[in-house]
């Protein structure tokens, strides 16, 4: 199915959550399709939970007070109950969130909502469809998150835009929210029942962040097999580290695999014969690296797809067994561990993306290639400020590569005493996803030139590699600005990959 046949059909709300449709989310509008089975069942769970509320047992947030308050009765009725849950957590602090990053959250909260399971009234999950199919997005801030009891501080944020309070984006203008569901034709959202609590306590915004960045981290991996196939056929190196013996031995699939995507690129490379018999490792074990890599990604994207999909919330309202069930669905540990095992990878990866650029640029190791890449060294300095700028880009994802999901802090009066930072780890990936990228762009950049400045033939995959890239690079014979060149290049990266 073509790319523009996929960005047409609706996003249905009764089937599996993909990357694809997260994305696509993210970018711009989409139709939200909600079937007439997802509304019987949200409907009907909206009933049972209304039923329970009024019958006079406990129901968490909408009888009681939120978090350790849960021993005392909370406001008198459902609607000041709604005001007092997004009231209370309007707190974040820090830039807002990108818009694209919010618009994702708002599909996986509308996809955990339709399960049936939370007790939302139908006019909410009805609100966030028809948000999603304009450029609307509420204006998030960054830090308030701890991924534990939801994500609490952001979706209230989002949730109140939904009412025309506070601020938000329509068309990329930041207003106010009532201004911009005015401009993108919505109507300001009523809550009732636990329509405030099921908005907010889920961990959606995490799940948003990871899926986003997970759907990067494919492409980039798949970056890094060309790039490096690539790398090998300019510099004339011997393919020898790639035969299929040596890399099934190695007993690591994800290796031979990747070893076989690269000799695929590499068929009809002719080695220049002025090579050292073994490599560097940015060249040598590259199918090891990336192989290491694509076993980390394979993991966190399983995880990233159960959270897309999973019902996070508290309690959970099952109509057909009379059951309220109290937990913690809304705990987002998987996500904290996932994520930041693609942060992990990730940086790998950069380092890998900036030595290689290294190496290219070296006249001691490049095969004779120019300093900088350079056509007249002194008078030009071609991939020079390139490179400085691929050194701060893997400095910077280096320090955020720090874990966040062993950084628990107890709060919330202790009610909350293990908390797993899965918001800012979802959020640390996304972040390092877009810097590799922009890593894969300069080395783009670099291997265009070195291609323009040798005169050896190129493989077939090679070739056509190149002469993408020059679409949006020409070969730098004078010191210009490549600041834009390297995010074209990377842009051209992503659409190989997407084809790939």
């Amino acid at each position: 199915m073509s790319t523009a046949l996929l960005a047409a059909l609706p996003i249905t709300t009764d089937a599996p959550l993909t990357t694809a449709a997260l994305e696509r989310a993210a970018d711009g509008p989409v139709e939200i399709q909600i079937e007439a089975g997802v509304r019987e069942r949200v409907a009907a769970c909206h009933e049972f939970a209304l039923r329970r509320i009024q019958d006079g047992r406990p129901v968490y947030g909408a009888t009681t007070g939120f978090g350790p308050l849960v021993t005392f009765r909370g406001r008198d009725s459902a609607a000041d109950q709604c005001d007092n849950a997004l009231a209370h957590l309007s707190a974040g602090q820090g830039p807002d969130l990108e818009p694209a990053t919010v618009r994702g959250a708002m599909l996986v909260r509308l996809t955990s909502l339709c399960r049936g399971h939370s007790g939302v009234s139908l006019p909410v999950v009805e609100a966030l469809a028809a948000a999603l199919g304009t450029t609307f997005a509420p204006a998030v801030p960054r830090l308030g998150s701890l991924g534990a009891s939801g994500d609490l501080i952001p979706l209230s944020y989002v949730a109140r835009a939904l009412r025309g309070e506070g601020l938000a984006y329509v068309n990329g203008e930041r207003l106010p929210a009532a201004d911009a569901l005015s401009l993108a034709g919505l109507t300001p959202v009523e809550l009732d029942g636990r329509d405030a609590l099921a908005l907010v306590n889920g961990t959606s915004l995490t799940a948003a962040a990871a899926g986003l960045a997970a759907a990067s981290l494919v492409r980039s991996r798949s970056a890094a097999v060309a790039l490096s196939a690539l790398l090998t056929d300019v510099l004339g190196a011997e393919p020898a580290f790639l035969v299929p013996e040596l890399l099934e031995a190695f007993g690591h699939p994800e290796a031979a695999l990747v070893g076989a995507e690269l000799r695929d690129r590499l068929d009809g490379v002719v080695p220049s014969g002025t090579r050292p018999l073994q490599e560097p490792y940015t060249v040598r074990c590259t199918p090891q690296l990336i192989g290491a890599a694509t076993s980390a990604l394979e993991y966190a994207g399983q995880v990233v797809e159960r959270d897309l999909n999973s019902v996070s919330d508290n309690p959970l309202f099952f109509p057909d067994r009379d059951l309220v069930a109290h937990g913690g669905n809304f705990f987002g540990q998987p996500a904290a561990f996932s994520c930041d095992l693609l942060s992990l990878a990730a940086t790998q990866l950069g380092n890998l993306a900036e030595r290689q650029l290294d190496l290219l640029i070296d006249p001691h190791r490049n095969g004779g290639l120019a300093p900088m890449l350079s056509t007249d060294p002194g008078r030009q300095h071609a991939l020079q400020g390139v490179q400085l700028a691929a050194t701060a880009i893997v400095a910077a994802m280096r320090r955020g590569a720090h874990p966040a999901s062993v950084q628990s802090l107890p709060t919330n009066l202790h009610n909350q005493d293990v908390i797993p930072f899965g918001t800012q780890a979802a959020l640390n990936a996304l972040e390092t996803a877009r810097l590799l990228r922009l890593l894969h762009g300069s080395l783009a950049v670099a291997l265009r030139q070195a291609a323009y400045l040798t005169h050896r033939p190129l493989s077939r995959h090679g070739s056509a590699l190149v002469d993408q890239i020059a679409e949006v690079s020409a070969p730098v014979e004078h010191d210009r600005p490549l600041d834009e060149e390297v995010r074209q290049a990377a842009s051209v990266l992503d659409r190989l990959a997407e084809q790939v």
